[in-house]
């Protein structure tokens, strides 16, 4: 039992781990005449006390693992807040470059219920508390552009990187720049977040940064400032716009909604609340990280293989009609590229839910590298000696997921292990 609870708390909270069964050995090898020495570690899955590894799921959604998901949202935070202050190998000077924070909503596909500001009610004739579960739904399901509201999804990634391309436009235009010599001048970095609304449509929420030639390693030009990016930002939104498919003699085409929000981000992290800072854009984009359409609408928050598991599902009937459409047009064979069928759970959107330009900052992968590395370190491993390295030979098998009802229970009482939960988020 000792040893099950050291395995289990080596998840660092993970409820549904990955089950492998193999080996792995290290062997010291000699530099110089290539000679395999002794055997510096073995690990064999058939002597633990689980029967098999068990390695964490890593799966960012908060409704199937909290505890990874806490981990993809530390991580998130921590790869936004780099791109803003500095560190984890972004220089600090990225903190002294033009920033702001934008979110680009979706266009509208039918009336929802809402709060008005003016303190009129509702279309409905209701005045809806802030928590109603009704606001952001439609008004009318039965006359909802079910139809477009999918295509828009399926399309928003798209649209974005069109987006991105007359953003560079627009900002070398104010330069007085042509778009060959713009790169030679400056560069714009980003990271971005989509977010379901209630409604089950994705916006984009991005930090925007502007940077010299060499990204944040280099200052931006003199007339790089959050102004002209912001101006260029609302340009580059208002013509950004792709074509979608014709379905049934109707031509689909998408572009971002009318409400553009573009704030400029400050470096105080105390403003009595009214600049928006660089803690809060962190935390806030990290949040939605870790939700998905499910959070929001009341989806599924895994694929469906047949229609029919609609019938046992518990969701919301706007969610059911937006899987169901997305199903109906994932069976035509000019819209087999969008894979509707296959992202019908997440209505339509297939997209990454967060991602950067290169030059942004760090990147998750080198964030979860970091961590093995120093779990790795605290394991005591055996030093190689002067001129010698270490041959790693491993072998691994699928076994299956999750824990027994024993394991679930163990696990259920036991605190993670150190170095298991992520890094901290300041």
């Amino acid at each position: 039992m000792p040893a099950l609870a050291r395995q289990l708390s080596g998840l660092g909270g993970c409820t549904n781990p990955v089950r492998l069964d193999g080996h792995r050995t290290e062997y010291d090898v000699d530099t110089r005449t290539g000679e395999i020495g002794h055997v510096l570690r073995r690990l064999d899955s058939a002597p633990l006390p689980a029967g098999h590894l068990l390695v964490r799921c890593n799966n960012r959604r908060a409704t199937r693992c909290a505890a990874c998901a806490e981990v993809y949202r530390r991580d998130t935070y921590q790869l936004i807040t780099a791109g803003l202050r500095g560190g984890k190998g972004t220089p600090d000077r990225v903190a002294t470059h033009p920033r702001v924070f934008a979110t680009f909503t979706a266009p509208g596909f039918g009336p929802v219920h809402n709060r008005r500001t003016d303190g009129r009610p509702c279309r409905c004739g209701i005045h809806h508390d802030q928590e109603d579960a009704v606001l952001g739904t439609p008004l009318d399901l039965d006359t909802y552009d079910y139809e477009a509201a999918v295509l828009w999804n399926a399309h928003a990634g798209a649209l974005w990187r069109r987006f991105s391309i007359y953003l560079r436009r627009e900002v070398a235009k104010r330069a007085g720049l042509t778009q060959r010599t713009f790169r030679d001048h400056a560069r714009v970095s980003f990271a971005k977040v989509a977010e379901y609304q209630k409604r089950g449509e994705v916006h984009f929420h991005a930090v925007i940064r502007l940077d010299g030639p060499e990204g944040g390693d280099t200052a931006p030009p003199a007339w790089a400032t959050a102004e002209l990016l912001t101006d260029a930002i609302q340009a580059a939104a208002a013509a950004a716009r792709i074509d979608g498919p014709e379905i049934d003699g109707r031509t689909h085409a998408f572009a971002f909604g009318r409400q553009l929000d573009v704030r400029p981000i400050r470096s105080a992290d105390l403003d009595g609340g009214q600049e928006l800072t660089e803690r809060a854009v962190a935390a806030y984009i990290a949040k939605y990280a870790t939700k998905g359409a499910e959070t929001a609408t009341g989806t599924l928050d895994r694929p469906i293989r047949f229609l029919a598991e609609l019938a046992q599902a518990r969701l919301t009937e706007h969610a059911r009609r937006m899987i169901r459409t997305a199903w109906a047009l994932g069976a035509r064979k000019d819209l087999e590229h969008l894979r509707l069928r296959a992202w019908a759970h997440m209505l339509g959107f297939r997209g990454h839910f967060s991602t950067k330009s290169r030059r942004y900052s760090t990147t998750l992968g080198a964030l979860r590298t970091a961590r093995a590395d120093w779990r790795r370190a605290q394991a005591a491993p055996a030093v190689p000696q002067d001129g010698e390295t270490t041959l790693v030979l491993s072998h691994w098998v699928f076994a299956g997921t999750g824990l027994s009802a024993a394991e679930s229970w163990l696990a259920a009482t036991l605190e993670p292990a150190p170095g298991t939960e992520g890094e901290p988020t300041a």
